[in-house]
């Protein structure tokens, strides 16, 4: 899309050098008549934090698994710090995988459970003294070391789990699922934590998750998979604000998306006539007039009043009051069109009401509009 670029800042992280670590070319994956994943193509980054985000069956652990060494791929390569690893079994890969299940020893201390590893590797006693030692540190377990398991909450596990990961120094390290045994609020906290130590030690992970809020809060990119194929490779930022498809759009998020058809294309703005109204958009695409074509707006993009509009325009709409619904922070509400269409609309509840005098409720007309760069035009 034309005019984006200043709107796709995005908080610095690292990013690593220009080269690529890991490098998946044409890769493919069947299981029976099954196609897991179609011949994709992506390049990560040296220290990235990089997410492979979609749904149940879309191929994302499958690839994980390929990138561990635990499957191969029937077409295609896959390179890790240069390396073709098409003929690496998974033990002399430089990765570590770390499970959603956590999978640790219940007879055995923290300190035992990130030792195991490299007492595996027969490295000597004192060296695994002092990393054992330094990663408890790290992930602020050292007064926890002589606990079993069990004697843990559930995001001390985790970060047993991630330890014990960390600890062998892999290049690459391969996260699937990790937060998702976690409660809501301790999945939110931990995400910070996660990220924060993983830019604290340099190395590159790859974390698979279906959980968008968790990819947008985790990663430096993302990879949106759906039917063993990437809809999108991006930053947090590029993919919310600027979907693609009608897929990526629905996915991440929620989106109000409607057909219309192009009536005006200039090089700063369009026009698109739908049946909710005339949409006005203030960056352009390369979008023939007369072309039919898909509308997606955020349902925090929308403004929602009781008082009419001074003047009639594009980007304005009528309608009445279906449904509410009452989060807290925000309240959701569903708005029934003219026409007929059903809207969702969120808001923030900025003020806690002592009066519902003048708030906005059910079976009220309300009016809508919205900012020309809100409405987002979608290719497919």
């Amino acid at each position: 899309m034309g005019g984006e670029e200043e709107a796709r800042a995005e908080p610095a992280r690292n990013t690593g050098t220009d080269e690529p670590f890991v490098q998946i070319k044409g890769v493919t994956k069947k299981f029976g008549d099954v196609t897991a994943v179609d011949n994709v193509d992506l390049d990560i980054q040296r220290g990235e934090l990089f997410c492979l985000l979609g749904g149940s069956g879309c191929g994302k652990t499958t690839l994980l698994r390929m990138l561990a060494g635990f499957e191969f791929p029937q077409a295609g390569t896959i390179s890790i710090d240069g390396i073709d690893m098409s003929e690496v079994p998974a033990y002399e890969r430089p990765t570590n995988m770390m499970f959603q299940s956590y999978a640790l020893f219940p007879h055995m201390s923290v300190e035992k459970n990130i030792a195991f590893g490299l007492q595996q590797d027969r490295i000597p006693r004192s060296e695994i003294a002092d990393r054992v030692h330094d990663i408890l540190k790290l992930v602020e377990l050292q007064d926890y070391k002589k606990r079993k398991p069990q004697q843990l909450s559930g995001g001390q596990r985790q970060r047993v789990a991630l330890a014990r990961a960390l600890v062998k120094e892999p290049k690459l390290l391969l996260l699937d699922e990790p937060l998702a045994a976690l409660d809501k609020k301790l999945r939110k906290q931990t995400q910070f934590e996660l990220a924060n130590i993983q830019e604290q030690v340099g190395v590159t992970f790859i974390v698979v998750t279906h959980d968008q809020e968790e990819a947008m809060t985790l990663s430096t990119r993302m990879a949106v998979m759906n039917a063993g194929r990437f809809e999108q490779i991006g930053t947090s930022t590029e993919i919310y604000e600027f979907p693609q498809s009608r897929f990526v759009a629905d996915f991440i998020g929620s989106a109000n998306i409607f057909e219309g058809r192009v009536v005006e294309d200039s090089a700063d703005h369009v026009r698109v006539e739908t049946d909710l109204c005339e949409i006005y958009i203030n960056h352009g695409q390369s979008v023939a007039k007369g072309s039919q074509i898909w509308v997606a707006l955020r349902p925090e993009k929308i403004y929602l009043s009781k008082n009419a509009p001074e003047k009639p325009g594009p980007n304005q709409a009528t309608g009445m009051v279906d449904d509410i619904g009452y989060l807290g922070d925000t309240s959701i509400y569903k708005i029934r069109m003219d026409n007929g269409l059903i809207l969702d609309v969120t808001a923030p509840n900025q003020i806690r009401p002592m009066s519902r005098t003048h708030a906005i409720t059910w079976e009220d007309k309300v009016y809508l509009s919205w900012e020309p760069a809100s409405a987002m035009l979608l290719n497919s």
